[in-house]
């Protein structure tokens, strides 16, 4: 049987670090809102990556630097991870890719290895950043991480929609926090499965 009282632990990567980043935003204003939204069962804290150093495979072999032993410590603990990136060139942001890249190793035992994962985009173009989700998708599902499949999550012209740091929007945070309601429900399907 699996412990229903345990609180999910979300973990959410924004792909910019930029001090006023509108994917940050939309990243608190969701962690700010999932206890109400879950009835206090799921929780999500942001692994910022100002950090995370240029991936050299190098010194990942002798001696993994201190902040990618961190985040792969972080992606381990979470039940389930939200990512969400601008859109740069038609692709996710290099620090979001970079990150990944060490998130990916070791090869084949990745602590994103069968991770649930919500993908987002976020930009003030009007399409909302939508380019950049096939490349996120792809990297994260050679991670072997489970990409949840939905509608995707896209919001455009979003330095309209921030407010003092907070997604203020109703009908982009609505349909963000559904998403996240389907990432619970995959989370639970797979505990479900493990405690059967």
């Amino acid at each position: 049987m699996t412990d229903t009282a345990t609180p999910v632990r979300l973990l959410g990567l924004s792909g910019s670090i930029r001090r006023h980043s509108h994917c940050t935003a939309v990243l608190n204003t969701l962690a700010d809102s999932l206890g109400n939204r879950a009835g206090g069962k799921a929780e999500m804290t942001r692994f910022p990556l100002n950090d995370i150093p240029p991936y050299d495979p190098d010194l990942d072999a002798e001696n993994t630097p201190a902040p990618a032993t961190a985040l792969r410590d972080a992606i381990a603990a979470a039940d389930g991870l939200v990512v969400i990136s601008p859109e740069y060139n038609y692709g996710m942001s290099g620090v979001l890719k970079n990150a990944l890249d060490w998130a990916s190793r070791p090869a084949m035992k990745s602590p994103v290895r069968g991770k649930p994962i919500l993908i987002m985009t976020a930009s003030p173009a009007f399409t909302g950043g939508v380019r950049a989700q096939h490349e996120m998708r792809e990297t994260l599902s050679g991670m072997m991480g489970r990409v949840i499949s939905r509608p995707q999550v896209v919001i455009g012209t979003v330095h309209e929609k921030i407010t003092d740091g907070r997604l203020t929007d109703r009908a982009a945070l609505d349909f963000a926090l559904a998403a996240i309601d389907d990432l619970l429900a995959e989370i639970a399907l797979l505990r479900g499965a493990k405690g059967a």
